[in-house]
């Protein structure tokens, strides 16, 4: 709001001074496209030209690590999923293991050949023994006529 005189006052010893500030040159006219384009044209193009292969050489490069980022990425996917099919299938396993040696032990505790054998033996030696003792004591009449019982007759007075 105040402006600065070119003399110094008294007062003011301690406030520095800024230089002026010197005006921004104007902008120059923008010369014709014709003018600018004529005497470089062939060098700008080629220059152009470079350019442009330098940066589509870029981008098949970029393009090309990209692909091999993606492939080997792919890879380490395939291989984890490999080997959580292999987890499950060993927890299928293990489950499998399980189950047929839960089998093994309930067969295990069947009784075997000898037991069986000898328990045919002793009920037969058994049906003998108590058949005889019930011919010998008379109570056949208490057997049904299908095994082998007498017929139950009633004597008339």
């Amino acid at each position: 709001m105040t402006e600065t005189s070119p003399t110094k006052s008294s007062g003011t010893d301690f406030i520095p001074t800024t230089p002026p500030v010197a005006a921004a040159p104007a902008p120059s006219p923008v010369p014709s496209l014709a003018k600018a384009e004529a005497p470089a044209a062939p060098v700008n193009h080629s220059d152009q030209l470079a350019r442009i292969e330098d940066k589509a050489a870029r981008i098949e490069d970029k393009y090309a690590r990209s692909e091999a980022l993606l492939s080997r990425v792919e890879d380490k996917v395939e291989n984890a999923s490999s080997r959580m099919n292999e987890a499950a299938r060993q927890a299928d396993l293990a489950s499998l293991r399980s189950e047929v040696r839960g089998m093994a032990d309930r067969i295990n505790r069947l009784p075997g050949t000898g037991a069986l054998v000898l328990t045919a033996l002793i009920t037969a030696v058994l049906t003998v023994a108590l058949m005889v003792a019930v011919q010998r004591a008379n109570l056949d009449k208490l057997l049904p006529p299908s095994l082998g019982g007498q017929p139950q007759t009633t004597s008339n007075p």
